[in-house]
């Protein structure tokens, strides 16, 4: 299989179709054999109804339907695990995401990308999404390392290894190419056309910004020490002990050269200092522990998506 598709689906009955057809179009004029999964995020209108029906017409679509709502990431993942081709296109399915510019993602993973995130350099959204989103994609490019202008597109291409290194789950599918970047897997961007929503209405509000500022902790916390607990809680931990240090210099001089008011200040300052060293001991030992458990238990990240049919 050259090309697979993967195409969360949550309440968009009027635009699978559509969508449906123009990738068939772009499609047949490239001569690639591809494969198109749509992922039924527990929508609650006749999405599915027309995904089977697309699949009794078209033996090149693919459906799975997920028992209610878990959200985008399970749903990438959920595909990321069935498909099969060389490269792995994810796409929105509210018809924003332009087929036509498949051609044109192509031509860059032939020159040895891994991960091509697509840049809406011209959106069609209100104010209100536009200026949140350049705040989080710029703060996401800067603690991450990784110079893209829009983490948030849902049109990527993937080579399969890259889809089956990265674990996608939680609100993971924000963070994507910074995953794959700190796997070693060569990242690009490419410029795309932005279509204004046609059907339906956009199912991403506000907070969707703040789930994603605590998962970019998370995914920059992993990136830098999952694979080495130990230098962050260890490192605090002498960082405790050489606070200890001083309070305890401070401490004994002020019992050795002060006065009497003094020697009675410098009680707790050596309590302090007593308080810190245990403190920085049990963190140290805190670290040599996590680093056992992270070498212990390198197992695959378990998804949490229920399946309810697919075909």
């Amino acid at each position: 299989m050259d090309i697979s598709f993967v195409i969360p689906v949550f309440n968009e009955e009027g635009d699978i179709r559509q969508l449906h057809s123009e990738i068939t179009e772009v499609m047949g004029g490239l001569g690639l054999d591809y494969e198109i999964f749509f992922i039924n995020d527990g929508s609650r209108d006749s999405s599915w109804e027309i995904i089977k029906d697309l699949a009794q017409s078209d033996g090149r679509v693919h459906g799975v339907a997920f028992r209610r709502n878990f959200g985008k990431s399970e749903a990438l993942s959920a595909g990321f695990k069935r498909v099969s081709g060389k490269y792995v296109f994810t796409m929105d399915a509210d018809l924003q995401d332009d087929p036509h510019e498949i051609p044109a993602f192509l031509e860059m993973m032939k020159q040895g990308y891994d991960l091509v995130s697509g840049w809406k350099q011209t959106r069609h959204d209100p104010l209100e999404k536009r200026l949140p989103s350049k705040l989080f994609n710029a703060t996401v490019s800067h603690m991450t390392g990784v110079k893209l202008h829009d983490f948030n597109c849902g049109f990527k291409c993937y080579t399969k290894a890259c889809t089956e290194e990265i674990d996608c789950y939680g609100e993971r599918h924000r963070f994507m190419p910074a995953l794959a970047h700190e796997r070693g897997f060569k990242v690009g961007e490419l410029v795309v056309n932005h279509r204004a929503r046609i059907h339906g209405k956009s199912k991403f509000g506000f907070e969707r910004y703040v789930r994603g500022f605590m998962d970019l902790l998370t995914v920059t916390f992993l990136a830098a020490y999952s694979r080495r607990p130990a230098h962050l809680i260890g490192g605090i931990g002498v960082l405790s002990i050489i606070l200890g240090g001083f309070c305890l210099i401070l401490s004994l001089l002020l019992y050795l050269f002060g006065g009497f008011n003094q020697v009675i200040a410098s009680a707790p300052i050596f309590i302090t200092a007593l308080a810190f060293f245990v403190f920085g001991g049990i963190s140290i030992f805190l670290g040599l522990i996590s680093e056992l458990i992270v070498d212990r238990s390198r197992t695959p990240q378990k998804t949490i998506h229920s399946v309810r049919e697919e075909f």
